[in-house]
This record gives C-alpha cells, structure tokens and sequence, in this order.
C-alpha cells in the first residue's frame, strides 16, 4: 500500500494576517511554509502535525483536506481503477510538487500530493 507522509486539514480565509496570528499566538504553532496564496502551520514538537490556510488555490478550487504520498503516481492509478472522479488532473507544480484532486464518497475534494524529488 501507498505510504502516507502526513495529512494536513486546508481552511480557506480571507485574511491570511488574522489566520496567522491565530495559529502562532493562540495554538503555538510556526510557519512552515508561505507560497503567499497558502500557509502552513505546523507543531514544533511534531512538524507532520500541520494546518494550512489558503486564499484561493492556483487551480481555482479549494481542496479540502490535503495527502502527502510516498508515490502520487500510484494513488491516482488507484483512484482511476476504483472509479473515483478526479477534478484536477495529474500535475507537476511550479513550486516542486506533483499532485491531483480526488472527490471523496462524501463529496470532499482531496490533494493527493508528493513533492518531486531534487
């Protein structure tokens, strides 16, 4: 089976100043990562602990929860196989990840995620 590396709820804000205050000043959190459109929280004592928040993502939808993978690839061939709607193809990103939105049975929207190696 396919390795999971973290899973990391998304919220979506409008205002990513107030959001960072939040998760710095009351939950104790440390910005691990700002590509501006998103923000990722994480726990000092667990780094794999995170939460992100995001103003609108580059594909124009908003996934609700994101995956972190051994192997994207795989994962997609397992979506296709089983029958599940992908709603963003299979894509590598500028900013060195490779991943695809999946909905869910529950009609969530997904990232499947890997980040791309060196």
């Amino acid at each position: 089976m396919n390795s999971i590396r973290r899973i990391v709820s998304n919220i979506q804000t409008t205002n990513t100043e107030q959001s960072e205050l939040f998760y710095t000043q009351v939950l104790g959190l440390t910005k691990a990562m700002d590509l501006g459109w998103i923000q990722t929280y994480a726990a000092p004592a667990d780094p794999t602990t995170q939460i992100s928040v995001l103003t609108n993502d580059p594909s124009g939808m908003h996934p609700n929860l994101s995956v972190e993978v051994a192997d994207v690839d795989r994962v997609y061939e397992a979506a296709i196989r089983h029958g599940y709607t992908v709603v963003y193809p299979l894509t590598d990103e500028p900013w060195g990840v490779r991943r695809f939105f999946v909905r869910e049975p529950n009609g969530m929207t997904i990232n499947i995620v890997s980040h791309r190696e060196e």
